[in-house]
């Protein structure tokens, strides 16, 4: 999935290397990861979640991104792409750049297939630094799994689900999203 490179690379390199390069890659303590092996379960499932939400947020002051936009998260100097982020009014840049936002209150991941149990806190735990990031939802592309965490007052409430016929509660935005629709034409 992730390519880790041993260099370690200043912050402006990698800006330099992100607005040329062709595939999308993630800095964190000076280190570049290449993000590649996105299946087509994985791009189906981000589709129809921007879809689903896109359709909810009309007239709205919600807002979905897909992944080809740059969260940076300050307080790690950390550069990722979730598969989809939720912003609440107006998106917050980092500094002079239009590439890189800083206030996603939602975020969505898809698992990868090969993705291992102790890298899935790591990231969750990087992006709990952002103040207005309430809700994370990580869905497996296998199998119908989907583990949705809230923030309520200072602490994160975990529920699982893992059938077609559930509906998930995003509190942040007030909407169900409904599951058959996140997993539509996906064959497991």
């Amino acid at each position: 999935m992730i390519a880790t490179t041993e260099r370690r690379y200043s912050l402006d390199e990698y800006r330099a290397i992100a607005e040329t390069s062709e595939e999308r890659c993630e800095y964190y303590d000076g280190k570049l990861s290449n993000i590649s092996g996105v299946t087509v379960n994985h791009s189906r499932i981000g589709g129809s979640i921007l879809l689903y939400l896109h359709e909810q947020f009309e007239d709205t002051e919600f807002e979905v991104f897909k992944s080809n936009l740059r969260l940076w998260i300050p307080k790690y100097c950390y550069g990722v792409y979730p598969d989809i982020m939720v912003f609440k009014g107006n998106l917050q840049l980092n500094a002079d750049r239009d590439d890189e936002v800083l206030n996603p209150i939602l975020i969505a991941d898809v698992l990868y297939p090969k993705d291992k149990v102790q890298e899935r806190p790591s990231k969750f735990h990087l992006y709990r630094s952002i103040l207005s990031f309430s809700e994370y939802l990580l869905i497996r592309q296998d199998k119908v799994c989907i583990e949705h965490y809230w923030k309520q007052d200072r602490n994160w409430i975990l529920q699982d689900f893992d059938s077609l016929d559930q509906s998930i509660s995003l509190k942040s935005v007030n909407i169900e999203l409904v599951i058959s629709e996140i997993y539509r034409k996906i064959n497991f």
